[in-house]
């Protein structure tokens, strides 16, 4: 499973179907041309029972498609209430079209939905998602030979009459939801209702004004699984703790990564570039989902943190909801 580039590995030890775990492994390069063919094992999911095996597996060979042309989907989970396959995916950089460059606003990045190992869902495994012929549209206005793409539309990179056009990538599996270009989706988890996604955006690196460097919320409907957005919004992300200033980034703001929910529903963030784990949990202690209202706790440098309730913590991050997700209560704060 080496790479020339994508080096890391996201597992998933599947909850609902016991001994089966996911693998995710991304691109080589910017643009993988042996990702068109699954055969070869490049920017995929995949499933194996590592209950019943006996040997190693090969990944290119064996092992079930979870899905397949994905460029590089760091977060992998499953829905806690219908054992839904989620993954976000980071898009294609430097992208152009008949020679222009559109790549600060496109392609979009991904939130891709893959079915599940049980039930009626499971026929969607398996599902092409366009990479490395077809990307989605975040920004349609700025795509050279717009016929009718919309926020989420898969279009054909390059110039007319190439080897996949958009009225073939219109037959891939379009995005469930789709983020702004560069936001670099690393993690991916729900809350134990199953009510919100939480997505950690890494930020752009290939931008001329960065983007992302935020924790966000996508509201789900717990019984349906689905978002509550449709696929062609361009709110659907919900920012729960964001920089108030970027001036600082990458290297010195708020960058997330990793989440994790402990037992008691508390949400732990971890901060690379600032070497933060950021606590999110409801002001009365239930696990995170709805109700209450919005306090947070701030850090000083060296010192033990002092309630604040909208300087932002250390003067780096905006008030961790601001009101913008309504009925969710967010209480923030560093841990050593």
């Amino acid at each position: 499973m080496a790479n020339t580039g994508h080096s890391t590995r996201t597992i998933w030890l599947s909850r609902h179907e016991d001994g089966m775990l996911f693998v995710s492994r991304g691109s080589g390069p910017n643009i993988d041309s042996e990702a068109s063919d699954p055969s070869n094992g490049i920017s995929m999911i995949k499933v194996f029972n590592i209950k019943n095996t006996t040997s190693p597996y090969n990944y290119s060979r064996d092992g079930l498609v979870v899905g397949w042309g994905l460029r590089n989907s760091v977060g992998v989970t499953e829905h806690p209430v219908d054992g839904g396959i989620w993954s976000v995916e980071n898009s294609v950089d430097n992208i152009k079209r008949d020679g222009r460059d559109i790549h600060d606003d496109n392609p979009g990045e991904e939130l891709n939905y893959h079915g599940s190992l049980s039930g009626s869902a499971s026929q969607l495994l398996g599902g092409n998602h366009g990479y490395p012929d077809c990307f989605a549209a975040w920004t349609p206005s700025e795509i050279p030979r717009n016929t009718g793409l919309k926020v989420g539309s898969q279009f054909a990179m390059g110039d007319a009459g190439g080897r996949i056009d958009d009225a073939a990538c219109a037959q891939r599996v379009a995005p469930r939801i789709t983020f702004a270009a560069h936001m670099a989706p690393l993690d991916i988890k729900f809350d134990p209702s199953g009510s919100n996604a939480w997505v950690t955006f890494h930020g752009s690196w290939n931008r001329d004004q960065p983007i992302g460097y935020k924790l966000s919320v996508v509201r789900f409907n717990a019984a349906s699984g689905q978002p509550t957005e449709p696929s062609d919004s361009r709110t659907a992300a919900i920012d729960i703790m964001a920089n108030s200033a970027m001036d600082q980034c990458p290297n010195g703001c708020f960058r997330p990564v990793g989440l994790a929910f402990d037992p008691k529903g508390r949400l732990f963030v971890s901060s690379d570039s600032t070497g933060d784990i950021i606590v999110v949990t409801r002001r009365d202690g239930a696990p995170v989902g709805p109700s209450t209202t919005v306090t947070q706790r701030s850090s000083t440098a060296g010192g033990a943190g002092s309630t604040s309730t909208q300087a932002g913590l250390v003067g780096r991050y905006a008030p961790c909801a601001n009101n913008a997700f309504a009925g969710l209560a967010a209480y923030c704060m560093f841990v050593a």
